[in-house]
């Protein structure tokens, strides 16, 4: 790599390791959720019915079954998310977002927004911003091959 090039990457990996505590600090502090209990519980919010099969749901928060179920389990063990046989599919299991669970989504929102906001969104000029936009999604392209599934509506 040039100088460029190497300044550019390095902080992209200085952000991306930075910017997820930070989140997770927040949320956790705020509103007793990780950053990835957050992200399912967005994804849920968004599904038909706040319902989806634990697979489904692991595609979209990029998790793996063993992780996703166990925070799940936690999560219902909260009575945030209830977990049920999918009725189409005996073997598969459906997760679908409560009451309890969306009231805990709301309670999150204003503080994650807060901080998303702070750290980076007024960090930026609007012309940056979009660039970002553009940038982050070029990435995000090449690392699902184009295929990539979004916790809220594009």
């Amino acid at each position: 790599m040039d100088e460029r090039e190497s300044h550019a990457w390095l902080g992209l990996i200085t952000v991306a390791q930075l910017l997820p505590a930070a989140l997770d600090s927040q949320l956790q502090r705020d509103a007793q959720l990780t950053h990835f209990e957050f992200l399912v519980l967005t994804s849920l919010r968004f599904a038909p019915e706040s319902t989806m099969r634990m697979t489904e749901l692991a595609e979209s928060t990029n998790a793996t079954l063993p992780r996703l179920s166990h925070v799940c389990a936690r999560l219902e063990k909260r009575g945030i998310v209830d977990r049920f046989p999918c009725p189409e599919d005996r073997r598969a299991t459906n997760v679908r977002l409560t009451a309890e669970g969306r009231r805990a989504l709301i309670h999150a929102m204003p503080g994650h927004i807060e901080t998303a906001r702070r750290l980076v969104i007024d960090a930026l000029t609007p012309t940056q911003l979009d660039a970002l936009a553009e940038i982050t999604s070029a990435i995000a392209d090449r690392l699902t091959d184009g295929d990539r599934r979004s916790p809220v509506p594009r």
